[in-house]
């Protein structure tokens, strides 16, 4: 995808910092406290803290109030985005053979419409599912589609996998099809009804599938001719707007910047108080203790709270895009909170220098990587790394070769028997079973994770605030930028 440089970075170590008493400052308490704030604006504003709803705009606003008592220079963002809601929930139904009702799910910025057409699976579809993610080719090329008869509807069945579903629908509707259905791959952690993100509006129809109804249906259709339903009404704004939160610490050097980010906004459909209101309580929560307790940093802290990152990364790419050059080069790390407190966690750390994932991160990322993983092995906690796939607001940072790292506590992956052993838990079980569902509340929590990785979040925090030797071999926090690459992916569920 080119999202990050493939050669590990030198295993420069960063000079160890005392962290002890920001981490006892930060505790899970004060972090609840700011949850508890969320979840009350989420309840007086429709179950949601959205961007472009009234739920994002309070949550702000209440994040800008905390970090300018806190004594820190802030400001709004504001940047306009497309957004999205289902006005009623989606259908889809068999109408012959034989009929039948579908649980389904409307991607975001499907278009509104009542098809009743032909279903016409894809070539490439695989089922069984191949070996591993993203084995299907289904709907990623022009030759995958059959053409759409011009005199009656027409329904493409298209499966997950390979390439970008805006990729997957944009090509059904050049075919000449009326609506989409894209249904999930089949792997482990990948058969559960799907949801995603198009990227861009679309006029037709598109809606997901589980794994088991969209081999369902398909199996139908080899049989005969299969009629299907598929109702969506939605809306779209194409001019809306939101606003990222941007605070600066009063110390350290502000030609040697320390972004840490975490997104504040929610999916529609519920209040996202663990994706994301942990990582941005976990973050304001830091940000207070360490202004209360008058740490003085050597390198700025700059506290970012991003909108529309539910909508596929807009915060914190219009915020990168859109810096000046000089402001750009001062930029020397970004951390990354994205989830820190889900109910059947496990202490994921971004794999910096690409050791057991596909690609490192750029020079600096394996270094930000070890500063995690040292302190985890100082508290004999076990972590695991992932990848930089292009799912949160590290994108378009490593996109321009900033060094990047941080945690996450899981989403809508299965935990294995492995990972339960080493980390308690249910084998099973999704990481956050409410992931994108209304269901995601403060009772969608682990308060040992907020414990464990927010105890991890502030110590890397402060250490990259007052490091001396920085991550390089001459000891400097500067870097030799990587070539900009804008990320072929964003969001959280565009991905294959």
């Amino acid at each position: 995808m080119g999202l990050a440089i493939a050669v590990p970075a030198p295993a420069v170590a960063v000079d160890q910092v005392d962290t002890e008493k920001l981490r006892k400052a930060v505790t899970v308490g004060g972090i609840l406290a700011h949850e508890r704030v969320f979840q009350r604006i989420a309840n007086q504003n429709g179950g949601t803290r959205a961007s472009g709803t009234a739920g994002y705009a309070a949550s702000a606003a209440y994040v800008q109030q905390r970090l300018v008592a806190a004594g820190y220079e802030v400001s709004q963002q504001e940047f306009t985005f497309p957004f999205f809601r289902d006005l009623s929930d989606p259908t889809l139904s068999q109408v012959s053979p034989t009929p039948a009702d579908y649980e389904t799910a409307t991607f975001q910025y499907s278009g509104s419409g009542d098809i009743t057409g032909q279903l016409v699976p894809t070539n490439d579809v695989q089922i069984p599912p191949g070996a591993t993610a993203s084995s299907s080719n289904s709907g990623c090329e022009a030759a995958d589609f059959v053409p759409a008869s011009t005199t009656v509807p027409q329904v493409a069945l298209i499966q997950r996998g390979t390439c970008t579903f805006e990729q997957k629908a944009a090509n059904a509707q050049a075919a000449g099809y009326d609506a989409v259905i894209i249904f999930n791959e089949g792997q482990d952690g990948r058969q559960e009804l799907l949801t995603g993100t198009l990227g861009r509006p679309f006029d037709l129809p598109v809606i997901g599938l589980s794994f088991a109804d969209g081999a369902a249906l398909y199996a139908n259709a080899q049989s005969g001719e299969v009629v299907v339903n598929v109702i969506t009404d939605t809306e779209t704004n194409l001019e809306a707007k939101t606003t990222n939160i941007i605070a600066d610490s009063p110390t350290g050097n502000s030609d040697k910047v320390v972004v840490v980010g975490a997104h504040l906004d929610s999916v529609v459909e519920g209040p996202g108080i663990n994706d994301n209101g942990s990582g941005s309580s976990t973050i304001l929560e830091i940000a207070e203790q360490m202004a209360e307790l008058g740490i003085r940093n050597r390198q700025q802290v700059r506290f970012t709270f991003w909108g529309a990152e539910e909508s596929g990364l807009l915060g914190s790419e219009h915020y990168v895009n859109n810096l000046e050059a000089d402001e750009l080069g001062k930029i020397v790390a970004n951390l990354n909170f994205d989830m820190v407190g889900s109910p059947n966690y496990v202490r994921f750390v971004y794999d910096g220098d690409g050791s057991d994932t596909p690609l490192a991160g750029p020079p600096g990322s394996a270094q930000i990587e070890q500063v995690f993983n040292t302190y985890f092995a100082s508290q004999g906690l076990e972590t695991e790394p992932t990848e930089f796939n292009g799912r949160s607001d590290y994108g378009p940072f490593i996109a321009v070769g900033i060094p990047a790292g941080g945690l996450f506590s899981g989403a809508e992956g299965i935990k294995t028997a492995e990972q339960a052993t080493v980390y308690g838990g249910t084998a099973g079980v999704a990481y956050d079973p409410c992931y994108h569902q209304a269901c995601d509340t403060i009772n969608n929590l682990n308060t040992q994770a907020l414990f464990e990785l927010g105890d991890a979040a502030a110590h890397a925090v402060q250490t990259l605030a007052r490091t001396k030797t920085g991550f390089f071999e001459d000891g400097s926090l500067r870097l030799q930028r990587a070539p900009a690459t804008r990320l072929e992916q964003k969001g959280h569920s565009s991905i294959r």
